[in-house]
């Protein structure tokens, strides 16, 4: 058995002595660029007696005998855009036909019709080699691709390897995983797909061939990379100037491939499912240019954690196994829910009701392990504000403005995310999946005793929630259900039950919980995910947590701990390609986890030491959540689930004895003044609330 190395394509012979067509590169029906890698297996190796056609186009001359005349393979080019059908015929045997569906090198593929305007950045990149990539050749922001060349020297720099020379005086020499020595010479491809741009890297000798997918650089060790950048605010209308970065030294010197694009990177898109088709169409390329991979680790942090995760379980066979940093569940709800409570508090906290809470009476509402964490995560709820992290390549005549421009480019996140959600028909804005009705804030608070049932009661009343501008008004805010329906079925909330039901994930958090200024990448986060698999599947066993200290920074090879992790992900989905077992694709899975990766934490020391024990939510109720305690969120704190995964809680009568306090005749009936419709229900599934409508969905034209 070998990984799958791109999305499964569909196959059309029956039965065992029949042709049988494979494509490589990607899924037939999400083929872009007008060419596709195909494989072609023959019964008896009798390769010489067959013909191939294109929509009835002899093409038998672009395929090449493999694995021993067993099969054959070829770069199909020329395709049209739309339907393409292959036809194998040999004498004797069953022949094979399979349908291409092929779309523009600008794409779109599946994520819907083009975000408009969109500025294009290449004029902006910066390539391996400090050049600019200039101006685009097209309102796409298309380039002509490039291949440049660095190198590693001995003082530990990458540098333009020089025109004409193959070995400068300083060049470094690299030992791959695979045990080869050899120059450590970087090949870089760049280039433009579905508008974004991208970057391939991968140790390859400018003095050998060109590598192709049946000729590789023996640098090359097999693996491929996909890196995937942080960020969310300011993440729409642009192309971007940096990818998910593919000059690791660490990855590189390993020989490792990796690949990445400026779409692929939060902070330039916020956007999962642009992501994912970006992701589709740069492997399609790779696979084209260089060959299919034994696997694909998918690498990120922050912005790079929801990718991993939503890509891994919406789109299976781009990534087979995910090592995701200062992680979240996705951004539309783990984050988006968190902040925008958090700016609802820190609006009243700081303009209702200032001095009428404690700064520890604050933070138990919050739920968060620093107070500042409110006004920090407060500011990254201005992510539903149509008008506050517009990004600087957009010119100010096209944003949108209430009054002067109310038809202007909207900078939020649903807005981004538009053709999942559909069109309000009253306003012409994205449909919203946002909600607070019937939340309690400051329930936990209340019934650990640290606010009065004044404060709580003054809190609800008070709070409010947000119009479609992201404005403070006095009602709570009600989601759209069509929206929220659409959420649940499109994969936009996580739901952990398709690809990550069967994929290999290390989940590594540098603690940053304890910032001195508050910070987002909170450790609960890690938890819901963990949540939903064990919601989803019955287990998290294919789950692995790893925490320590923020030493390092963040997401940072330098960490021992984070270096090893990418060791362990290589051998873990190595021992699964060697399996060849019965048993589920989950069960391979989990049988083939190294032993030696468990769930772990690391002490503070100045030489930590390794803890070996199940991580567990809480607070001082193990070695390791003492050390890294695991705080919670608003939303948490008035009765949610770890799992976080209610768009729109579903509504009961008020009980007067879930409150932990005997509450008077007034306070009940101010209670429910304040809560007409009733209060969260948490054990109830919420609003809307169904599974995956299913993988690989594409939502076209609206």
């Amino acid at each position: 058995m070998t990984l799958a190395s791109g999305p499964v394509a569909a196959t059309t012979s029956e039965g065992g002595d029949g042709l049988r067509f494979t494509v490589l590169s990607s899924r037939p029906q999400v083929v872009s660029a007008g060419n596709a890698l195909v494989r072609l297996d023959v019964p008896g190796g009798s390769v010489q007696k067959v013909r191939v056609t294109r929509d009835g186009t002899d093409v038998t001359s672009s395929f090449r005998p493999v694995d021993g005349g067993r099969a054959l393979e070829g770069l199909v080019t020329d395709l049209r855009a739309g339907r393409n059908v292959l036809t194998a015929s040999a004498r004797g045997v069953r022949p094979a036909r399979i349908v291409l569906d092929d779309h523009p090198v600008t794409g779109p593929v599946f994520s819907g019709p083009h975000e408009q305007p969109f500025i294009c950045d290449t004029a902006e990149f910066t390539t391996v080699t400090g050049s600019k990539l200039g101006p685009p050749a097209d309102e796409d922001c298309s380039i002509a691709t490039r291949v440049d060349h660095v190198y590693r020297t001995t003082a530990g720099k990458f540098a333009p390897l020089p025109a004409g020379q193959t070995r400068p005086a300083d060049l470094a020499w690299t030992t791959t995983s695979e045990g080869r020595r050899v120059p450590y010479i970087v090949r870089v491809e760049t280039g433009t797909v579905n508008r974004a741009v991208y970057e391939m890297s991968m140790l390859a000798d400018p003095a050998a061939d060109e590598p192709d997918p049946w000729r590789r650089s023996p640098g090359w060790n097999g693996r491929l990379i996909y890196t995937f950048g942080g960020g969310c605010s300011s993440g729409w209308y642009v192309q971007g100037r940096n990818t998910g970065h593919v000059m690791d030294d660490r990855m590189l010197r390993q020989g490792y491939a990796v690949a990445s694009s400026s779409l692929n990177v939060f902070g330039n898109n916020c956007n999962d499912l642009l992501a994912a088709e970006t992701t589709s169409m740069v492997k399609e390329r790779f696979v084209e240019a260089y060959g299919a991979p034994a696997f694909t680790i998918g690498w990120g942090c922050s912005g790079g954690s929801y990718q991993t995760h939503q890509i891994g379980d919406n789109y299976p066979g781009l990534l087979d196994g995910i090592v995701s940093g200062c992680s979240f569940p996705e951004v539309g709800f783990g984050t988006v829910n968190t902040i925008t409570d958090a700016r609802l508090l820190d609006h009243y906290f700081r303009e209702v009701a200032p001095d009428a809470f404690s700064r520890e009476q604050q933070q138990a509402v919050s739920g968060f392990g620093r107070w500042e964490s409110i006004a920090n995560l407060g500011r990254g709820g201005g992510r539903i504000d149509p008008r506050i992290f517009c990004p600087g390549q957009l010119p100010a005549p096209l944003r949108y403005h209430p009054e002067s421009n109310p038809t202007g480019a909207r900078c939020d996140v649903y807005d981004h995310t538009v053709n999942v959600y559909g069109r309000d028909p009253r306003t012409g804005f994205a449909r919203r999946p946002l909600d607070n009705t019937g939340i309690q804030y400051g329930l936990g608070a209340l019934r650990d005793k640290a606010i009065t049932v004044e404060q709580f009661l003054d809190l609800n009343e008070r709070i409010g929630g947000f119009d479609a501008d992201a404005n403070h008004v006095p009602e709570r805010t009600r989601a759209d259900l069509a929206a929220t329906r659409a959420a649940y079925r499109s994969g936009r909330l996580l739901n952990a039950g398709a690809g990550l039901a069967r994929m290999p994930m290390i989940d590594y958090r540098a603690y940053t919980d304890d910032a001195p200024g508050g910070d987002i990448h909170m450790r609960f986060q890690s938890f819901s995910t963990r949540e939903r698999l064990l919601k989803a599947n019955g287990t998290f066993d294919n789950q692995v947590m790893l925490v320590e200290d923020n030493r390092y920074g963040g997401f940072s090879l330098n960490s021992p701990v984070l270096l090893d992790a990418l060791t362990q992900m290589d051998r873990w989905l190595t021992a699964i390609a060697a399996d060849h077992g019965p048993g589920r694709p989950a069960d391979r899975v989990v049988r083939n986890k190294p032993r030696e990766l468990t769930d772990a934490c690391w002490t503070r020391d100045p030489e930590p030491r390794k803890i070996t024990e199940p991580q567990v939510a809480g607070n001082g109720t193990t070695t390791c959540n003492t050390l890294y305690p695991v705080w919670t969120s608003p939303r948490l704190v008035a009765g949610g689930t770890m799992a976080n995964d209610i768009v729109k809680c579903r509504l009961r009568p008020i009980d007067p004895a879930e409150y932990g306090t005997p509450l008077t005749k007034p306070q009940l009936d101010r209670l429910r003044k304040i809560f007409p419709g009733g209060t969260c229900d948490w054990s109830a599934p919420g609003a809307g609330q169904q599974g995956l409508a299913g993988t690989w969905q594409s939502f076209g034209k609206r």
